[in-house]
Parts: C-alpha cells; sequence; structure tokens
C-alpha cells in the first residue's frame, strides 16, 4: 500500500506557478498586482475599482452539515469544487477566508484545505501570510489605546468608564485574557476598570473589513464603531475618539484581497476571517465582488454547518452587499454522519449503515434550510478510505427523498479527477435559473423578533429567551435607529441547538440569549447565546506541542 503523504509533505512538493502567471489566468495585469513573494500578491484597489461596471458570474456557496471531531472537509471541498470547475472547462475562481493563528496552535488547525485539494503556500496562509491580521489586531489595539489614552487625559467626551464597550484583541486562543483589570499601578497608569480579550477573528474591525466595499466605506465603517456611553448612556463613537483615520491607515493593505494558488494551479482569493461561530463566518465581500467580475464561476465557503455559517452568508454577507448565489453544496461525511447517529469516534472504523441513515437527520435539516433561502442545493460526499458502498448508498437514498442529489467526492485522494461529477451538477444548478434568493427575515423586522425568527426556522427550536435587560437594550438600539441590521449569532457550531453536545436533528429546544452587543461599523447586531466564548482556550494538548522546525528548517506539524 502507498504511502500517505501528510498535508504539508503534498503542499511543500506543490509545482507552483508564478503569481503573475495566476493572475493572467483571471486577466490582472501584472503591474496590478503586489507581490509577497513569488507566490502570493495583494490586488490594487484600482484594478478592482476598473471592474465594478462589469458582469457577475455565478456565485456557488460551499456548507456543511454540524461539525463533528470525524471531520468534515469544507475547505477541502471548496478547493475540490473550484478545481473541478476548472478541469471541466469553466473559468472558476476559489475564495476562502484566511487562518486564525488561535485554532492553528490549538485544536481545529489550518484553513487550507487538504490532501490534493489544498491551496498554497500552505506554511504561509496558515502562519502570518500577508500580515492582515496583525493589521487587524493592530488596528483594533490602536482604538482600545486612544480610548483609555483620551480618559486619562481628562476624558472631555465625558465617558463613563463602566461603560466603556470596546475590548482588546490578539490572535491566540487564551482563556487567561478574557476577563482582565487595566491602568493598575497607580496614578499613572490612568483609571483601573474592568475589560478583557476577545480573539482578533471576533473583532469588529475584522468583520468591517470583511463588509466595508472600499478604502471609503472602510474609513466610515471605522468611524461607525461604538466604543463606549456616557452617563447619560448616548454612544460614543471612534470618531469622536478620533481613532478612525489612523486605523484606516493601517487597514490601507490589509484591504487589498490576497491571490494564491491551488496545488493545479487555479486561482483563489484568500482573504479576511471572522469566525463562524462568534461572528459572520465568510471572506471578505471586496475578494468575492472582485472573483465574481473575473470568474464565471466563484466557489466560496461559509463557516462551520449551514445553521450558523449559511444562515449568515445570506443574511448578513449576501444581504450587504447585494450578491445572489447561485447553487450550494452540503458537504458531510459517513463518518460524521455516523457521530450524529450516536457512533462513538473509537467506533467509526466499523460499517454502520443505520446509524449513517439516522445521522441523515442532521443533513436533512440542513437541506431543507438552505431551500427556505430559495437556493438550489446539492450534497457533496466527501470520501474517507473506510467508507463502504452500503454506507454511501444509505446517504444517496436518503438525500434522494429529501428532492436533492448526493455526489461521492474524491478530491482529497485524486485533486479535480475526483469532483468531476460533482462540478457537472454544479453547473447545471447554477445555471438552470432556478435560484430565487431571498433572506430569512426582511429589515424592518424588530431585532428579538429576527432572533426568534432564526432560532424557530433554522434551529427549529421552540423559542429565544433572554433577560429584561437583553430585551431593553435591543428596544434602545432599535429607538436609536439600528433596528434594520442584521442579527450575528454567537453560538455553539456542534449542534443546532446551545447545547454542544445534542447531535443530529434536535427540535423544541430553547435558545438562551446571553448578551447582545450592538457592532454599528459592521451593521450588525451579535446575540451572544448559551456558553460561546469570544475568546476561546487552548485544548489540554494543543497543536502547538507538535509543530515544529525541523533539521532542516522546514516547518513539521502543522495540518
Amino acid at each position: 500500500m502507498a504511502e500517505v503523504k501528510s498535508d504539508i509533505e503534498i503542499a511543500r512538493a506543490a509545482k507552483k506557478k508564478p503569481i503573475m502567471e495566476i493572475g493572467a489566468k483571471l486577466g490582472i495585469p501584472s503591474e496590478h498586482l503586489l507581490p509577497f513573494g513569488h507566490d502570493k500578491a495583494k490586488l490594487s484597489s484600482e484594478f478592482i475599482a476598473s471592474k465594478r461596471g462589469e458582469k457577475d458570474g455565478k456565485l456557488i456557496l460551499v456548507t456543511a452539515i454540524n461539525p463533528t471531531p470525524a471531520g468534515e472537509g469544507k475547505t477541502t471541498t471548496t478547493v475540490g469544487l473550484g478545481d473541478g470547475l476548472n478541469r471541466i472547462g469553466k473559468n472558476a475562481a476559489i475564495c476562502i477566508r484566511e487562518a486564525s493563528l488561535g485554532p492553528n496552535f490549538g485544536m481545529k488547525g489550518g484553513a487550507a484545505g487538504g490532501g490534493y485539494a489544498q491551496i498554497v503556500p500552505m506554511e504561509d496562509m496558515n502562519l502570518h501570510f500577508t500580515g492582515d491580521f496583525h493589521a487587524i489586531t493592530t488596528a483594533h489595539n490602536l482604538l482600545s489605546a486612544m480610548i483609555d489614552n483620551h480618559i486619562y487625559w481628562g476624558n472631555e467626551l465625558g465617558i463613563d468608564i463602566r461603560r466603556v464597550t470596546w475590548r482588546r484583541v490578539m490572535d491566540m486562543n487564551d482563556r487567561a485574557l478574557r476577563q482582565i483589570n487595566v491602568s493598575l499601578g497607580g496614578v499613572a497608569n490612568g483609571f483601573p476598570r474592568e475589560t478583557g480579550f476577545d480573539i482578533t477573528v471576533a473583532s469588529e474591525v475584522m468583520a468591517i473589513l470583511c463588509l466595508a466595499t472600499d478604502l471609503a466605506d472602510l474609513e466610515k465603517r471605522l468611524g461607525d464603531i461604538i466604543v463606549a456611553y456616557r452617563r447619560d448612556k448616548t454612544a460614543v463613537y471612534a470618531r469622536d475618539i478620533k481613532a478612525d483615520r489612523a486605523m484606516a491607515v493601517l487597514l490601507k493593505d490589509a484591504m487589498s484581497p490576497n491571490l494564491v494558488q491551488t496545488l493545479e494551479n487555479n486561482p483563489a482569493f484568500v482573504h479576511g476571517g471572522p469566525f463562524a461561530n462568534i461572528a459572520h463566518g465568510c471572506n471578505s465581500v471586496v475578494a468575492t465582488q472582485t472573483a465574481l467580475k473575473l470568474a464565471d464561476y466563484v466557489v466560496t465557503e461559509a463557516g462551520f454547518g449551514a445553521d450558523l455559517g449559511a444562515e449568515k452568508f445570506f443574511d448578513i454577507k449576501c444581504r450587504k452587499a447585494g450578491l445572489k448565489p447561485s447553487a450550494v453544496v452540503i458537504v458531510a461525511t459517513v463518518r460524521a454522519l455516523k457521530m450524529n447517529g450516536g457512533v462513538k469516534k473509537e467506533d467509526l472504523g466499523k460499517e454502520d449503515a443505520k446509524a449513517v441513515t439516522k445521522g441523515c437527520a442532521n443533513l436533512g435539516r440542513h437541506i431543507e434550510n438552505v431551500k427556505q433561502f430559495g437556493v438550489p442545493a446539492v450534497v457533496a460526499i466527501n470520501h474517507f478510505v473506510a467508507d463502504t458502498d452500503a454506507e454511501i448508498d444509505a446517504v444517496k437514498k436518503y438525500v434522494a427523498a429529501q428532492g436533492a442529489e448526493a455526489i461521492l467526492c474524491r478530491h482529497w485522494a485524486k485533486g479535480s479527477e475526483g469532483t468531476v461529477d460533482l462540478a457537472h451538477k454544479v453547473v447545471e444548478l447554477a445555471d438552470s435559473g432556478m435560484a430565487q434568493f431571498s433572506p430569512l427575515y426582511p429589515d424592518d423586522m424588530p431585532l428579538f423578533e429576527k432572533i426568534n425568527t432564526i432560532v424557530k426556522r433554522i434551529y427549529r427550536g421552540s423559542e429565544a429567551i433572554a433577560d429584561k435587560s437583553v430585551r431593553a437594550q435591543l428596544q434602545q438600539w432599535e429607538e436609536a435607529g439600528y433596528g434594520n441590521l442584521p442579527v450575528c449569532m454567537a453560538k455553539t457550531q456542534y449542534s443546532f441547538s446551545t447545547d454542544p453536545n445534542l447531535r443530529g436533528a434536535p427540535v423544541d429546544h430553547v435558545v438562551p440569549v446571553r448578551e447582545v452587543r450592538l457592532s454599528a461599523g459592521a451593521g450588525f447586531v451579535v446575540a451572544i447565546c448559551g456558553e460561546i466564548m469570544t475568546m476561546p482556550g487552548l485544548p489540554r494538548t494543543p497543536a502547538s506541542e507538535k509543530i515544529f522546525l525541523n533539521d532542516d528548517g522546514l516547518i513539521e506539524g502543522l495540518f
């Protein structure tokens, strides 16, 4: 039996083309690519602006069932499908998010795909890449520093230091920083107060960068950030602190999409990276809109299961950017379906078609949910070597009964050769004109009713519940003119409920909304549900323990 290479070994052996050649595939002149080495580049804002009036290609969303420890392979499928579309002669591009260092050194791993369906350079993408996350972290913390500095030098704006809402961020999982006290140590260090850190991918600055359409829009949105309240509860904005323009300077280059390539030398835009369970989980609007002007088919993904990623993609990103997706791919694996059917991780190697069928309830729920948005869907069965014919047939039979089709995909082992059937089906759906996209709720629906709509129609819960203070806060925001914003649900990715251990397709559960946050610059209201944390912690055995430089100076252990 042939040795199975690791993702990093496969990526390292890639025969990459110069990034200027990849840009030429999409008609991007070399003078509009700012190279970072030979294999990655940023696209100029002038070129992006020059393409605004051109016709859009077809937008394909890749989403998935609820994640399990067995793995689903959403990014791998996104890359495999992009390569598959190019293989069958289509002009296709890929748009995905950048990887966060926190999950890379924690438990989740990287975000560049896997096997023979990867985007390269894999090591760079999963580490510092082009510095976008560092720029976002710095811009966010510049605002934090300027708030405390303003208070120190007399607090001209009358900020109530008990009501400073702007926290700090870093791009690492560190539970010790969730709640901290700052300005300790005496008069010279300012006024002590309680605050904390979120992970960078949960920053409103990250969300703003991913939703802004250009630098002018970016600066306006940064100015709209609410950082604190006065004693009379009126809002203090980032522009009041005079931080917005300096923040935009720090983000000038980070706003430009990054162009890289797949193992098969097809173009991929990798830009932005908001978490999907605590933020909106989609790559940047600028990257997606630009790709749609340059390619006939654009394959993008949304984080975690369709209950989080796809819902936010539709209700936040598509609503705000005017995008109209043509088709959806829902990724599932036999292994994950077995776990949803009650099989323990250590028993996944044993054939169990009955457990697969039982676990398909989770997949069926996602198919139903996607259809609510008026977009046709196909299921991609991401193949693992231990899958049996009986188990695969069980998935196909179940999906057929839902009025959809499930297609076996072997892109991890075979690259684009393994996604030809899926590519043909996606083209058929996208070109059919079947898509009649509309968001789940209208802009003018009250905020708590929007939350309840998602809970009932997507999570299949009985209701959302919240303390009186939370409802009062939502009402205050409505009175202040923010009632037309969409809601961003911060919830566990592992279940339709707020209990991460409740797999399958639970119904009639209650969804508690613990806290709400107004992201006025990004343009949504965050509803924090259950025990979700905006600063993750490292697991007992973090991935970082196995990441090292070998004797040749090459990185090992990234995945």
